[in-house]
């Protein structure tokens, strides 16, 4: 592993690390490059990489605890889980594969829209890893957003509209719209369930300040009329989505990729329904958000 490599994707954030088989144990000064690279680029991709669960949870906890999985959309089982028991709690399957009647994972396989990893919590994870282990032969990609550079090149009117300000994140629904279990459909977005972020965070490793929005559906900035926190939720999310700002994954089998839930924002593209995807994902629990 000393010939570890970095190559920059060339677009907005990301770059594939080469030189790094990730079923073997890694040592300090690699990790610390891997850190660095992680730091730089936001989105790290590691690409041909032949891992179990138990190897993918251990690169995981290099950056941190790991985080427990999401809530499960209502209607889905894991009594019939794929995963072995000492995983399920820590890894979440991302799938699109029917057995028996019934999904072997979550998020099926329509488009995700542009969000932040399990936002609507008090601590949102800093890292979320993505690991393929069945992909369509197109479709399914997944777009990646530098909210670093979308916070600062925010023209001056929006940043001072947003700064100060706070914003509910809704935990009642996934990135796919599905309502959670235990939830109930919410009409006023002031009742949205979830916790209440700041809208520009100040990143805790880097000091810099980035966006935080989370999902759109749900939102609300506090201290608002309904009316005028849709105005400014809406321009502010037609500035930090657009593609300047976007660099998309697509993705191949043996592909390990993980992203800074800090300060990137991650939406997936629809794919044909019938195909098999199969992803398994752990994510790193986060700190407190420090208003930026």
């Amino acid at each position: 592993m000393s010939d570890i490599w970095v190559q920059p994707t060339g677009g907005a954030l990301g770059a594939d690390i080469h030189g790094v088989d990730l079923s073997r144990p890694i040592g300090d000064s690699v990790f610390q490059r891997i850190l660095q690279a992680w730091s730089e680029h936001l989105v790290l991709r590691f690409s041909g990489q032949k891992i179990d669960d138990d190897m993918l949870m251990a690169f995981s906890a290099r950056f941190g605890d790991l985080d427990r999985v999401p809530i499960a959309a209502a209607g889905f089982d894991r009594t019939d889980s794929v995963l072995p028991k000492e995983a399920e709690a820590w890894v979440a399957v991302i799938s699109s594969i029917v057995h028996n009647g019934k999904p072997v994972g979550g998020l099926g396989s329509y488009e995700l829209v542009w969000h932040t990893d399990m936002s609507y919590n008090p601590l949102p994870p800093r890292a979320s890893l993505l690991y393929a282990l069945e992909v369509p032969p197109d479709g399914g990609n997944t777009g990646f957003l530098n909210m670093y550079s979308a916070y600062e090149t925010l023209p001056d009117d929006l940043k001072r509209a947003i700064e100060g300000r706070t914003c509910i994140h809704d935990s009642s629904r996934n990135s796919a719209g599905e309502l959670r279990k235990g939830y109930q459909r919410t009409l006023d977005v002031r009742q949205t369930p979830g916790a209440v972020h700041p809208l520009v965070r100040k990143h805790p490793v880097s000091g810099r300040k980035a966006l935080f929005l989370g999902r759109r559906p749900g939102a609300y900035i506090h201290g608002l009329s309904v009316e005028d926190s849709e105005t400014l939720l809406d321009a502010v999310w037609q500035h930090a989505t657009q593609e300047r700002f976007a660099w998309y994954q697509k993705w191949r089998i043996g592909d390990l990729v993980m992203w800074d839930n800090r300060c990137v924002m991650h939406r997936r593209d629809a794919f044909g329904e019938g195909l098999r995807r199969l992803m398994h994902r752990t994510q790193i629990v986060g700190e407190p958000v420090l208003a930026g």
